[in-house]
């Protein structure tokens, strides 16, 4: 009887021994991966709700403009003079107002 508990705890140590190494990988790619790849998203939607008219942009695929107007779902640039594209907001990628480079730089 007593060979029989020692092979059931051991059987239990090693289903928990098999269970830690998952675990931990898992808890790694959540503090290296996933967290800041959320709180990224976070930071994008809230510049994204924050943008204004007279903000100078760059948008996710390298056009640069001056925003003109602003609507629900969507940004209308001015990319040369009298020269005007309108894209959605979700495409705004960062801001290039004097103010706002200065706000960075003194971080």
């Amino acid at each position: 009887m007593e060979g029989l508990n020692i092979l059931l705890l051991q059987a239990d140590t090693g289903f928990l021994n098999q269970m830690i190494f998952p675990l931990l990988i898992f808890v790694v790619a959540y503090f290296f991966l996933i967290r800041p790849q959320s709180q990224k998203h976070k930071e994008q939607t809230k510049f994204v709700d924050a943008i204004a008219k007279g903000n100078e942009i760059v948008t996710t695929s390298g056009i640069y403009g001056k925003i003109t107007k602003v609507d629900d779902n969507s940004v209308t640039l001015e990319v040369s003079p009298k020269t005007y594209i309108r894209v959605l907001k979700s495409a705004v990628s960062k801001e290039l107002t004097e103010e706002a480079y200065n706000k960075k730089s003194e971080k």
